[in-house]
């Protein structure tokens, strides 16, 4: 089988190579892998680790993936041979409270880069009839992360008002889920070609961060002096200001990127007078995503590919996440 490998840190240092085919072991099923979803994380970790603790060559890159499931070891049957599955992002953790054993996919745990791949039963999920490979690749992370802080914390409803900064593949699900709950979304972005899109997509108003950079005081006249409900904070520093002002009182903020600076700043006095609540979130457990692949069918959800690349075109699917695609990036394992 072919699978991506990075030996040094930078993209190019990725090397595709042939192994043989792994045998799965107790409680392992063996994957033939049909898409692949990249993230921003992935990039990080190829570039220079920084998506996560632990990561240091050599490793597969990788966590988001859709397949067959070919082979199964002794005692593994949550699924038959023939199943349609999705893996987790993060290996270990099922429910509740992240446990400290639980391993990210894609390094420091196995990347799905990989013609076939081998995870425990329990790292995976049923792929939704209704979605195709290639977007039921898109799930495990960016779906999972927008679905864990809008409707697993955020108890996202009708009337409620989302404020999605960018137009990643979190913003645009987080988008989506706002729509299928009865609820509007706000849209920043920089480009007004992808804010165009997003409002065909169903965003009820649209900022452009560069004519307005305060767009918190734009949210709150966009909902009558009240404040957004809920608030996706994609970049940190100086925005993390923003964000809480863009709240009603009570309000969420959900911490999920930090793009622009690792550290996030605001002063003490919008916690006093607007008492909101600040999360942050990684990504979710596995009844998330199982939760959001239901949804996913009932609610008639579409992730957003903004294009599909063959396995070996790696390195320029990885030049376009850097260019920042409008929704996701996704590799087909049969071109």
């Amino acid at each position: 089988m072919r699978r991506w490998r990075i030996e040094q840190f930078g993209k190019q240092n990725l090397r595709l190579e042939t192994v043989p085919v792994p045998t799965p072991g107790r409680g392992e099923i063996l994957v033939r892998v049909a898409a692949v979803a990249l993230n921003y994380r992935d990039k990080m970790n190829i570039d220079n680790g920084s998506g996560g603790a632990q990561v240091a060559p050599p490793f597969t890159p990788a966590s988001d993936m859709a397949g067959e499931v070919v082979a199964l070891g002794e005692d593994a049957r949550r699924f038959a041979v023939g199943a349609r599955v999705m893996s987790t992002f993060w290996g270990g953790w099922l429910d509740g409270e992240w446990p400290s054993h639980a391993v990210a996919l894609g390094a420091p745990g196995p990347g799905m880069l990989s013609e076939y791949v081998l995870l425990p039963e329990d790292w995976a999920v049923a792929a939704p009839a209704a979605l195709s490979d290639a977007h039921a690749s898109t799930l495990p992370c960016a779906g999972v992360t927008a679905w864990s802080a809008l409707v697993e914390h955020g108890r996202l409803h009708a009337g409620q008002t989302v404020v999605l900064q960018g137009t990643g593949g979190v913003s645009l699900f987080g988008l989506q889920l706002a729509a299928a709950h009865g609820a509007q979304a706000i849209v920043i972005s920089g480009d007004d070609a992808k804010l165009e899109r997003a409002q065909a997509l169903g965003a009820a108003h649209l900022i452009n961060r560069r004519r307005t950079p305060r767009w918190d005081e734009a949210v709150r006249e966009m909902t009558g002096g009240r404040g957004a409900d809920h608030v996706l904070e994609m970049v940190g520093g100086d925005n993390f200001r923003l964000s809480l002002q863009a709240l009603r009182q009570g309000g969420r903020v959900s911490v999920i990127g930090l793009l622009g600076d690792a550290e996030i700043h605001a002063s003490s006095v919008p916690l006093f007078l607007g008492r909101p609540t600040i999360q942050g979130i990684g990504v979710g457990h596995r009844r998330a995503l199982e939760e959001l692949a239901r949804a996913a069918g009932h609610a008639g959800l579409a992730p957003v590919i903004e294009r599909e690349y063959g396995f070996g075109d790696l390195p320029q699917a990885i030049d376009h996440l850097e260019r920042g695609p409008f929704g996701k990036l996704v590799l087909r394992l049969d071109r």
